[in-house]
């Protein structure tokens, strides 16, 4: 069964830093993509970014330059590392997959994670 898990998140002060984890079960990670997208009360939910085999990596606008995707095949984990964190960058962060072969990013996904929170708060 296709399965994630998001963990990481939790309060930080603008300007810092956090790196959330998402570790994925159910299938080989390298065939598939991993998209990471957030949802906060009042907003719409946005997709942030997006890791494939085809590249290259997706970023949305509010996040680039500041945020990194990774994976670790091995670990069957993907990585989002996130810098210079602001107010607005809180929610709660999931990361998801279509389980399509050859898609590419962001695109429609299926299956997701119960989500992180993140907080950035002075």
């Amino acid at each position: 069964q296709v399965q994630l898990v998001e963990s990481g998140g939790g309060l930080v002060q603008p300007g810092g830093s956090l790196r959330l984890s998402c570790v994925v079960s159910g299938f080989t990670l390298d065939y598939y993509k991993i998209i990471w997208f957030r949802e906060a009360p009042g907003k719409e939910r946005e997709d942030i970014s997006c890791i494939n085999s085809p590249g290259p990596n997706y970023y949305a606008d509010s996040v680039k330059g500041r945020f990194t995707i990774s994976r670790n095949n091995r670990k069957n984990t993907v990585y989002l590392q996130m810098n210079s964190l602001q107010p607005e960058d809180t929610a709660v962060y999931y990361c998801a997959t279509d389980h399509l072969l050859g898609s590419s990013c962001p695109g429609r996904y299926r299956y997701w994670g119960q989500g992180t929170q993140v907080t950035v708060s002075s």
